[in-house]
């Protein structure tokens, strides 16, 4: 559905994107991942028409809209700081982008009412001014107005950066099962990797203005196409060639380095095909659901994620036995 090809955007003699493709399919959940100033925004904002590039196309649905105004382009959009109108009430927010297409009052009402209900916004609340809402709430009015004039894409840019990390969470299951029910193309930016896995359909992972990888969150978690993803997407343990000589994990060589992990670690649960060595424990971090131990193995710290099974926990200094499926090794 959408198509952005060899993408090349600068600013003076910074190259902010580096001549970057993508495809977007009809419905997907598409999110652009990466740490700040890594091109996201910018592709975001090329994709909206704030931006237009000095080299390559966007096209929807076949249709070149490179340069197409951006009132033109039907796509929806959410800013970080939600861009609403303080003032205004909560109804004017919402029904603005339906008065500046000049519809009748009875049809503006009926279609905030029906956006309105979609979102979980009260009636009572439509009349009240939106600097009396919550975040939440806000988020709610902020996707209400960007949906109301039925955009066949709609795009986010970090809509959950400025909430409390509880509210997040919750956020942005709402997000995801809103995504779902209206059906409609999400193009969602975002550096914070966990909103991106559970979020996506897909992931394009961003670094410098290129594209490293895109892939389902699967693949991009367990199957990093390249040594920046593998470190920038979770927790992971960099294994130095000493240590996997010491474990005979084979030829450490080829000047590749070794990663692998944390949860592919295990303490005291040596299967058949592991590999293995004593190591002792040096620290551990509790999160309820599961523990992140810190390994001390002959000098070498490493870091292991346990399922709590509501055992006892693994003592400071206790020694225990470190093993892992050297298949799980991820290479650069």
């Amino acid at each position: 559905m959408i198509v952005l090809k060899d993408i090349q955007i600068k600013f003076g003699d910074f190259i902010a994107l580096k001549k970057i493709s993508l495809e977007v399919l009809e419905g997907e959940f598409f999110t652009l991942l990466g740490p700040s100033g890594c091109g996201k925004t910018t592709t975001l904002r090329t994709l909206t028409g704030f931006l237009h590039p000095d080299h390559g196309t966007v096209t929807v649905d076949g249709k070149d809209i490179t340069y197409l105004e951006i009132e033109r382009r039907n796509i929806g959009m959410v800013f970080q700081s939600y861009a609403l109108f303080p003032t205004m009430s909560v109804f004017e927010n919402i029904a603005f982008g339906l008065r500046v297409k000049k519809l009748p009052k009875a049809e503006i009402k009926m279609k905030v009412d029906e956006i309105s209900q979609k979102v979980e916004l009260e009636s009572e609340q439509l009349n009240k001014k939106v600097s009396q809402l919550s975040g939440g709430q806000q988020q709610r009015v902020a996707i209400a107005r960007a949906l109301v004039t039925s955009p066949s894409i709609i795009c986010l840019d970090e809509p959950l950066s400025n909430l409390d990390a509880k509210l997040r969470v919750q956020l942005r299951n709402e997000l995801k099962e809103l995504q779902r029910r209206f059906g409609i193309t999400t193009i969602y930016v975002t550096h914070d990797q966990e909103e991106a896995l559970t979020l996506s359909d897909r992931i394009a992972v961003f670094n410098h203005g290129s594209i490293e990888q895109i892939g389902a969150p699967d693949e991009i978690y367990n199957h990093s196409a390249t040594e920046f993803v593998c470190n920038f997407i979770g927790d992971i343990n960099k294994l130095s060639d000493n240590f996997l000589s010491r474990v005979g994990a084979g030829d450490t060589g080829n000047g590749k380095n070794s990663y692998i992990r944390l949860e592919r670690m295990h303490v005291n649960d040596k299967k058949a095909n592991h590999l293995s060595c004593s190591a002792v424990v040096e620290n551990f971090e509790y999160y309820g659901l599961y523990i992140k131990y810190t390994l001390n193995a002959s000098g070498e710290l490493i870091k292991v994620i346990e399922k709590n099974s509501g055992t006892p926990l693994y003592k400071m200094g206790e020694q225990v036995n470190l093993s892992f499926d050297p298949d799980h090794l991820m290479r650069y």
